[in-house]
């Protein structure tokens, strides 16, 4: 069964920080792209960050920009967000997923694999 499951999320207060992490199983993680997108109640869906397969190359929106960081194990077959200086305009649904390409502008379209969500609560 192909699956991606994340973990890690929680309540923060701001200025705060969270490590998110995104398991892969049942598909060969190592050959994709993968990203987080969230979304808030009431908004669309964002994509925050992505990471290449193997070169390392990364994106991320002017949002998170500074506060985020991405990084992969691919012998893990785990991605990670790590979030620093959290706000409460974080506060969101994140959600990972999988592709073939991490652009400049994102991770690209179409997305083979999601994943269910992890909520992200940061206080004021």
């Amino acid at each position: 069964e192909v699956q991606l499951v994340e973990s890690g999320g929680g309540l923060v207060q701001a200025g705060g920080s969270l490590r998110l992490s995104c398991a892969g199983s049942g598909f060969a993680f190592g050959d994709y792209a993968v990203g987080w997108f969230r979304q808030a109640p009431g908004k669309e869906r964002e994509g925050i960050s992505c990471i290449g397969k193997s070169d390392g190359s990364t994106y991320y929106s002017d949002s998170v920009k500074g506060r985020f960081t991405i990084s992969r194990d691919n012998a893990e077959n785990t991605m990670y967000l790590q979030m620093n200086s959290l706000k409460p305009e974080d506060t969101a649904v994140y959600r990972c997923a999988a592709s073939y390409y991490c652009s400049r502008y994102g991770l690209a379209p179409p997305y083979k694999y999601w994943g269910q969500g992890t909520q992200v609560t940061v206080s004021s």
